[in-house]
């Protein structure tokens, strides 16, 4: 049987809840190629309703919709069709990622996967497209990435800030004890909306320093006590879906460096003296590495990494998700 477990989740729209309110395609929704011209003004739909999409790599290649999504059918193709890029009224650039999906039952679908936030009723001039550019910022959102001033557990029980680490290095792992090191990439991004680090305050889920990491960033969290009812005491949950406004928090505004971490293999790591795991190789990921690097990770699943995550259905009130969890990892049986 398939394994099509995600491995990454994102908040989209249907393409039809975007609309042309001037210029060539005037009443058209967003679309692709001469359906979506500059100089055109947007507007998403103030009842535009939002979902969640969860993804996968598709066996042969490319994406797909994965097990749990709220829209789509598990197995559903997607490509990553178009990057379109806003300009908001007030000067503010927003990019949104077209996604196309085929249905068997509804033929080809898009969704748009904002990289800020659309705001309903807000209008927007459509400034530019870059087509080739959109599987490398799916890719940018899509990694695990630290940030940097984070620090790393080593073999040894250094702790040493991410930007310092050189390939070769041995990071201390859970389940395989010492690991070499075997890429490091870093981009230095816009840190706002799906790319806007999320900090874990210190002391939060055992944290020992502040700890920034990307929202799809999935912290590895044992549970003395099942708070979640998940029947079991591992568990994966997505830094971005423990957002509260207080203890864990989105840090929009400027310019962030980030840093992927490498092993041979889908490790669980220490950062800031908590678990978090290292870099999920996915397909558009694979094609930045060095050829021989790739191939290598072209035979590896994403195994229990993919199986242990927990869903938003499951981890119920996010904004006292963080203190359960906290809670549940130190064996306290009351709130």
């Amino acid at each position: 049987m398939t394994d099509l477990a995600p491995l990454c989740r994102f908040t989209i729209y249907p393409a039809q809840a975007l609309r042309a309110l001037t210029g060539a395609n005037e009443g058209d929704p967003i679309g692709l190629g001469d359906a979506a011209l500059p100089g055109d003004t947007y507007r998403l739909n103030r009842d535009a309703r939002p979902a969640r999409l969860a993804i996968c790599d598709r066996p042969g290649g490319g994406q797909c919709v994965a097990t749990g999504s709220e829209i789509g059918r598990p197995g559903d193709p997607l490509a990553i069709a178009d990057c379109h890029r806003f300009m908001g009224a007030k000067g503010q650039m927003v990019e949104v990622l077209v996604l196309r999906q085929h249905s068997e039952a509804e033929g080809t679908l898009l969704h748009l996967l904002p990289l800020s936030p659309l705001e309903p009723g807000t209008e927007y001039d459509l400034i530019g497209s870059a087509r080739d550019s959109a599987p490398e910022r799916f890719a940018d959102i899509a990694s695990v990435s630290f940030f940097a001033g984070t620090h790393l557990t080593l073999a040894d029980g250094a702790q040493v800030r991410v930007e310092d680490l050189t390939v070769g290095d041995r990071v201390l792992t859970r389940d395989h004890g010492p690991r070499p090191i075997r890429w490091i990439g870093q981009q230095t991004r816009r840190a706002t909306g799906a790319a806007a680090p999320i900090r874990i305050a210190q002391g939060t889920l055992n944290a020992a320093r502040d700890l920034r990491l990307s929202p799809q960033h999935r912290l590895f969290i044992w549970q003395r006590r099942d708070r979640l009812g998940t029947g079991r005491s591992e568990v994966l949950v997505r830094a971005e879906m423990l957002v509260n406004g207080t203890t864990v928090t989105r840090e929009e505004g400027g310019h962030v460096d980030s840093y992927q971490i490498l092993f041979d293999s889908h490790e669980i790591i220490f950062a800031e003296g908590i678990a978090v795991e290292s870099l999920l190789v996915t397909a558009e990921i694979r094609a930045r590495l060095p050829a021989d690097l790739a191939d290598a990770q072209a035979t590896l699943s994403p195994g229990d990494a993919a199986r242990l995550e927990v869903d938003e259905t499951i981890l119920g009130d996010t904004l006292h998700a963080a203190d359960r969890l906290t809670r549940a990892s130190r064996g306290y049986d009351q709130d």
